[in-house]
């Protein structure tokens, strides 16, 4: 296995500079990150193409959900495909340079992704809540929206290529990202702040969206007295979601964000190579999950997106005519 063409952090290596991996341990990394990264460079390049193809998707609600599979494309193009290459070789083959540059665009597109998942948020509970009134979501508002989740990541992950952080090897030693193990205190203030306004800020965006939105639509099944009807089925769909949306939030960036804050908050805590390259995997994974639950599941979107896919075939219409048929041979047959 050759070495790495610059010097890693030490603790990445034992004694006798051994790697921390078996070069059957990089294989199966490489493996499960290609698993990842082939899906969800052909789903979110989907939603791209379809959204181009077709006006009726060109609506001000749904751009964010285009901006979300942009950020999401970006990752699995530079983090995804370089951790692949990079674990099959068993080292980081890019430099120095070349780890500063995948660790700003995968942190660049990786916090925007983030920022745009709350601004989902916001958007749901602006057009269901009506927090200022009457005035309806428009183009400038999601235009803004997007700027701002673009301005808001590139604002925070510009630092460390000017001295506040910076970015080097993590994990295994086959990708990069912010540096969370160095003690250096200018270092440390990056990764506290880093972890406030780009994880903290995002997810109670969310939460506090999504349970204003929840409340509303509870409000609104009890003022129908409805129970079990329409009001009541669409508010557990909504519930559903909701729970699906937050539930994956967490399970893709928490384990990243508390290993980021534990390191940072305790300088002699000794976390494995492996250890800490799972949760770098996982939130690298929310590339995939992102589509299918924001766009997949998105009626509108689906309607378009599965037949590309499928070079044209519709399932959901076919089974539609399906079962006509059948209960059209049903009615003939059954006695009158």
């Amino acid at each position: 296995m050759q070495p790495s063409i610059f010097s890693p952090n030490a603790s990445y290596y034992g004694p006798q500079g051994e790697p921390p991996l078996s070069p059957t341990g990089y294989v199966v990394l490489a493996v499960i990150m290609a698993f990842f990264t082939g899906p969800a460079i052909m789903l979110n390049a989907t939603v791209i193409v379809v959204s181009l193809m077709h006006k009726q998707l060109r609506q001000p609600l749904n751009y964010a959900l285009v901006n979300m599979a942009v950020a999401d494309l970006g990752t699995a193009m530079t983090g995804g495909v370089l951790s692949v290459v990079n674990n099959a070789q068993g080292y980081f083959s890019l430099g120095r340079t070349g780890c500063v540059m995948e660790g700003f665009a995968v942190s660049l597109f990786g916090i925007t992704s983030l920022c745009t998942v709350a601004l989902i948020a916001v958007e749901r509970m602006f057009v269901v809540c009506k927090p200022l009134g009457q005035i309806t979501f428009q183009k400038k508002h999601a235009v803004g929206g997007i700027a701002l989740s673009w301005l808001w990541s590139l604002t925070w992950n510009l630092p460390p290529l000017f001295g506040w952080g910076r970015y080097e090897l993590e994990g295994v030693g086959t990708s990069c990202a912010p540096d969370w193990h160095n003690r250096e205190p200018g270092n440390v203030s990056y990764i506290l702040a880093y972890f406030a306004v780009c994880f903290a800020v995002p997810f109670l965006i969310i939460v506090m969206s999504y349970a204003k939105l929840m409340w509303t639509l509870h409000q609104v099944s009890r003022m129908t007295c409805v129970e079990g009807g329409a009001v009541a089925k669409g508010e557990m769909k909504v519930a559903s979601m909701v729970v699906l949306m937050v539930l994956t939030f967490l399970v893709s960036w928490l384990p990243y964000a508390s290993l980021a804050l534990l390191v940072a908050c305790s300088p002699d805590v000794k976390i494995h190579p492996l250890v800490g390259t799972v949760p770098v995997y996982l939130a690298k994974s929310s590339t995939v999950y992102n589509p299918i639950i924001y766009i997949y599941l998105n009626n509108q979107f689906r309607k378009y997106a599965v037949p590309f896919l499928l070079c044209g075939r519709e399932p959901w219409v076919e089974d539609e005519e399906s079962e006509a048929a059948t209960m059209v041979e049903t009615t003939r047959v059954s006695p009158s």
